[in-house]
């Protein structure tokens, strides 16, 4: 497809879809009242996404620590204590990034709540 026709195209369903969302004033009146059950909707919504991000990353990064320091240990097992004391420091400080996104969530939820 060539350029030319893919910026029509994606001008052409931009006007169709936003003509859609500006047919709903008649709603917006009526829709005051559960702007605030949408806040709440929101913001749980976000803080779930936060803490399953944060807890995804972190098991990634703690997953990836753990396998690049039993490398290195396989690898010069006489380097043995002087790759797990950073490799636990390492870890903790990964942990202590999910648990700043925890405190963050509930945070979020309180200011809303």
């Amino acid at each position: 497809m060539s350029n030319s026709k893919l910026a029509l195209l994606v001008a052409s369903a931009t006007t169709f879809f936003s003509s859609s969302a500006l047919a709903q004033e008649a709603a917006a009146a009526a829709g005051a009242a559960s702007n605030q059950f949408d806040t709440h909707a929101m913001a749980a919504l976000a803080a779930g996404l936060a803490i399953g991000m944060a807890v995804l990353g972190g098991a990634l990064a703690q997953g990836r620590a753990a396998a690049s320091a039993l490398e290195g240990i396989s690898r010069n097992p006489g380097a043995a204590p002087r790759i797990q004391t950073p490799m636990i420091l390492g870890l903790a400080l990964i942990e202590s990034l999910v648990l700043m996104a925890l405190v963050i969530a509930y945070l979020l939820q309180a200011k809303v709540g």
